[in-house]
């Protein structure tokens, strides 16, 4: 039995909300507040610790929904706050016993889904509409009694009362496995037919806020050594064990018996001298009485062996490694509840939830942690001969996670429209298949592999910087320090304060189209305009897009955007807004609101350039002229600089050395506010886009 999908209605940002469960792990991914902590609060809320339900609770749209219901009046035709859980069952005696006649509500051999909907909602909304105009009556009584009185809204009255018109239920809804949907209609209240889910579904969670820490009076690890034997003195499979450190702590006692009737014998005797202890009565006497847990939660103490001879304890070492340390001791311990006391089974659901196990932990320790985790938390709960799954989801913030993960266990949240939505990347094979030849397998192959080995941070990114070589790739983080710096009158966050992944790609950032689309980031790509024509005998002849016989261009990213059919003088004449892209179907259109823009060599002192360096040089032939010497490595054919006869494009074709050498050693030769170097038109309009946008 297993979870297959969530939804939630109308909790925080989560207001119509789906998230598809893999049978063992799912790892959620995005960027801060997309909601990761809110899903577990609502799991926890309804089938976890049950804490209550706060008014801030409600999403934002549901609370003005509601008020204008109670102040301008009507019916309120939605109840409030909602998870379901959507459950794939077997046929097996072992998976019918706990939901049989009691919670299945569709007995076709061929529906084996089940739908449990957990609710907080309204119950009388007529008692709430007349008490809360009451409130407001008495409200305005006040503030005609007292002018500078501040009438107290609806929001406050329901903050303090909201308790008094909402409440829990819990219910088994009819659903339909040929349409796929649910029908709200006809349900099974659980609740009034007195039915419990214990034994269906068993939630445990980690959350972030660990108590880890290495401060000396600290034991936060051997602390949990009690906790682990508490559960494991009730787990049949360690009876043996258990009966072990019993016999041990009899022998103990025994042995301290002794020990203490030296140790206490002058107490003893003092206790006589004052009349304490009176002929006849009985002595008194200390003895050893060890318990267990107390044993365990007092007097362990987790060391770190650093060689054969020396150890030292838990807070002399690092957050990182107790961080990994507790989280492994706590889904030991979650792992020994799920399985239950002796006389019990596990339900048939077990669902664990470990919020961000990133914390404190460096790159490397996180690429170990998520490589092994499926081997601890895969393993069956078995218990009392029965053996059930363990369903993990696994929440981070982390790069590095993320890309040492199997790849259609990635869920990426993304808030869109004051509201989350969950996406799953194995759906984006799908849309990379849609293509009618092998192109588009390939590309998902290539895009695949390349998130997952070197550009995981795009998932976490606001904004993407796709480029092609390194050149750009030094050059780039100059460039944004330079605007920053120019810009006097910043009325945006400089662009180095931004959340901003820079990522190279070669000639190749068409491919990433679909990947833009799906995540949604705002994407700035710099390209080259390639403009080239044919000569007499059809030759591919590269040329400056200014060129008078200039054509077209060979940029497969700019044809892939914006069009196959469109020729070179097409891209020379789009205005920066022109550029503006976003995916409508299966194109990328014109849009004022566009999400996406590609750049690349426009005209600029009657020049028009077709590479990146051409482009350099066109503006910065002077600083290459003052500095010439000092570029050792990445530029050959010096005397061409000062050669007026020589164009920037033959400069570009026959001086560049080696590439990043050159991006380097512009660098050394920059004053420190990069002011003596100037940055090529189309770069700083991209920058400044995207900046602003």
């Amino acid at each position: 039995m297993k979870i297959t999908k969530i939804k939630v209605t109308n909790y925080r940002l989560l207001k119509d909300f789906e998230l598809d469960l893999e049978n063992e792990l799912s790892l959620i991914i995005g960027k801060n507040n997309c909601g990761k902590t809110s899903l577990l609060s609502i799991l926890d809320k309804f089938i976890g610790s049950r804490k209550p339900f706060k008014f801030e609770d409600f999403n934002s749209d549901f609370k003005d929904k509601l008020k204008n219901k109670i102040e301008l009046g009507g019916e309120l035709d939605y109840g409030g706050i909602s998870l379901k859980l959507f459950i794939e069952y077997d046929d097996s005696e072992n998976e019918l016993s706990n939901i049989g006649n009691t919670v299945m509500m569709d007995l076709d051999p061929d529906n084996k889904i089940i739908v449990l909907a957990f609710e907080y909602k309204i119950t009388n909304f007529q008692l709430l509409s007349v008490d809360y105009n009451t409130f407001y009556v008495r409200e305005k009584q006040k503030k005609k009694e007292d002018e500078k009185y501040k009438i107290k809204d609806f929001f406050y009255f329901m903050k303090k009362n909201h308790k008094d018109y909402f409440e829990t239920s819990k219910k088994s809804v009819e659903y339909n496995h040929i349409t796929k949907e649910e029908n709200d209609k006809n349900f099974i209240n659980l609740d009034k037919e007195k039915i419990s889910i214990e034994n269906i579904i068993n939630f445990k969670f980690i959350d972030a806020k660990r108590k880890v820490s290495n401060t000396e009076p600290e034991k936060s690890l051997s602390s949990l050594s009690a906790q682990i034997y508490k559960k494991t003195e009730t787990n049949k499979e360690e009876q043996e064990t258990v009966e072990k450190f019993h016999d041990a702590l009899t022998q103990t006692d025994n042995l301290l018996d002794d020990v203490y009737e030296n140790l206490f014998e002058e107490v003893i005797k003092e206790v006589k001298l004052f009349g304490g202890m009176q002929p006849n009565d009985s002595n008194i006497r200390i003895t050893s009485t060890l318990q267990d847990k107390e044993l365990l939660s007092s007097n362990t103490t987790v060391m770190y062996s650093h060689d054969e001879s020396h150890e030292l304890p838990e807070s002399y070492n690092g957050l990182g490694y107790m961080n990994l340390i507790s989280m492994i001791l706590e889904i030991k311990i979650l792992i020994n509840e799920f399985k239950r006391e002796l006389a019990e089974t596990p339900a048939d659901i077990n669902l664990l939830f470990i919020e961000e196990p990133e914390a404190h932990t460096h790159p490397q320790m996180q690429y170990i942690f998520i490589e092994n985790i499926k081997e601890l938390i895969g393993k069956k709960i078995d218990s009392n001969g029965i053996s059930k799954n363990l369903q993990t989801i696994i929440t981070t913030h982390s790069s590095h996670i993320t890309s040492k993960s199997n790849f259609n266990d990635i869920k990426y949240f993304k808030r869109e429209d004051n509201q989350i939505i969950a996406k799953n990347l194995k759906d984006l094979e799908a849309e990379y298949n849609n293509d009618k030849d092998e192109k588009g397998r390939q590309h998902y192959k290539f895009l695949k592999q390349y998130l997952t080995l070197h550009r995981a941070e795009l998932f976490f990114a606001d904004k993407a910087i796709f480029i092609e070589g390194d050149t750009e790739r030094i050059l780039l983080p100059a460039m944004m320090k330079k605007i920053d710096q120019e810009d006097t009158h910043i009325k945006h966050t400089p662009l180095l304060s931004q959340n901003i992944s820079i990522v190279e790609v070669g000639a190749y950032a068409h491919i990433f189209e679909k990947f833009i689309d799906f995540i949604g980031v705002k994407s700035l790509i710099i390209t080259d305009i390639d403009s080239y024509y044919l000569d007499k005998e059809n030759k591919t002849i590269q040329c400056p897009a200014s060129d008078i016989n200039a054509t077209n261009t060979s940029n497969g990213s700019l044809k892939s955007f914006y069009g196959e059919t469109h020729d070179l003088q097409y891209f020379i004449n789009l205005t920066i807004n022109q550029k503006k892209l976003k995916k409508d179907g299966l194109h990328w259109v014109q849009d004022d609101n566009g999400y996406l823009v590609c750049i690349y060599q426009i005209i600029e002192n009657n020049y028009n350039a077709r590479s990146f360096e051409d482009a350099f040089f066109h503006v910065n032939r002077d600083f290459f002229i003052n500095n010439i010497g000092n570029f050792p490595m990445g530029i050959q054919n010096k005397k061409y600089f000062s050669d007026m006869t020589k164009s920037v494009y033959d400069l570009a074709i026959n001086c560049v050395k080696k590439k990043p050498a050159l991006a380097m050693e512009i660098l050394l030769n920059s004053d420190t506010d990069f002011s003596n170097w100037n940055i090529p038109k189309y770069i700083k309009e991209g920058l400044e886009w995207l900046r602003n946008s």
